[in-house]
């Protein structure tokens, strides 16, 4: 059976135009913003401002009742925060695509917008030409960074990961008294060196060993430059 009622607007056809919405709660940046985009003559598609949004919650209502192909979102919204309103944007219309467009530049705000699931980071202040592209790249699906925030990622990302610990049911004293066995200082230098008595000292490497499974000092000692601990480790 068919039907001439029409269907379900699909948000990727884009024969108008991209349909963007843009979530900021200062009024002068939605209209400098809306004027920007409107005037856009060259490149494909054309950008078509279709709503607006003040908070949080109105950018997840605009997303789900407008279906814009991009959601333009700052960080720093009243009533719900741009990060936690891109969230449930993925949630309840995860076709649409969210463009942080934005002031905060820190690691922290850059990494939880990508993992609310924001398609791309640009920070205000960039040229027309760098918005518009960014807001085409992130409706074709891509992801895209202005230069600065690009820097951030690439660096965090260049970090080593961090090595876990291989006995992590060591107490730091008892890291202490292992790493200064693996140096093969004797109980006393150890004792003197932490300020503990020679008892103390030899209770601590008594829990070392049964933590260890090891039986001796040595077989400690060894595990514990193996581990990455005294000097001999850097042979």
């Amino acid at each position: 059976m068919t039907t001439n009622a029409p269907g379900p607007r699909d948000p990727h056809e884009v024969g108008d135009g991209l349909r963007v919405v843009l979530a900021d709660d200062h009024p002068v940046v939605r209209t400098g913003l809306s004027a920007l985009l409107e005037s856009v003559r060259e490149g494909s598609p054309a950008v078509r401002v279709v709503g607006v949004a003040a908070s949080g919650r109105e950018a997840v209502r605009a997303a789900v009742t407008l279906r814009p192909h991009v959601v333009v979102m700052d960080i720093r919204m009243p009533d719900l925060n741009g990060i936690d309103a891109t969230r449930e944007i993925g949630r309840a219309a995860p076709s649409v695509a969210v463009l942080m467009l934005t002031m905060v530049e820190d690691d922290d705000s850059v990494f939880a917008a990508m993992r609310a699931g924001a398609r791309g980071y640009v920070l205000k202040g960039a040229g027309q030409d760098e918005i518009v592209r960014a807001i085409r790249a992130v409706a074709a699906g891509e992801a895209i960074f202005g230069p600065g925030v690009a820097r951030r990622v690439l660096g965090q990302l260049g970090r080593p990961l961090p090595q876990p610990d291989p006995c992590p049911t060591l107490t730091p004293r008892e890291r202490d008294v292992l790493t200064l066995i693996a140096d093969g200082q004797p109980n006393g230098v150890v004792a003197t060196r932490l300020g503990l008595s020679p008892k103390t000292v030899s209770n601590h490497m008594s829990a070392v060993l049964a933590k260890l499974g090891v039986t001796d000092r040595a077989q400690a000692a060894a595990w514990a430059r193996e581990a990455g601990l005294g000097p001999a480790a850097e042979a």
